[in-house]
């Protein structure tokens, strides 16, 4: 359960669309799962917070934001570029 992975979460965790969902999900290594994990964050009323979250904390794994690791250390890369 997601309370048991961030014990003191943020309150906007709390309006996530994925919230309630199994973690798993969002922490596994197969492509098609991660692909359903990307679904439910795509519509999600947070995901601008949830993307924050990831790139500010580099130990987060998983799909964060519709985002994999992968993809949020190229956006911290071009971010870094950019400023």
């Amino acid at each position: 359960m997601l309370d048991d992975l961030i014990p003191n979460r943020p309150s906007w965790m709390r309006a996530a669309a994925g919230r309630g969902l199994g973690v798993d999900a969002f922490f596994a290594d197969e492509k098609a799962i991660q692909a359903e994990a990307r679904t439910v964050c795509d519509g999600c009323p947070v995901r601008d917070q949830c993307l924050d979250f990831a790139l500010a904390d580099r130990t987060v794994t998983g799909i964060w934001a519709g985002t994999d690791d992968r993809e949020r250390r190229a956006i911290r890369r071009d971010r870094r570029r950019a400023a």
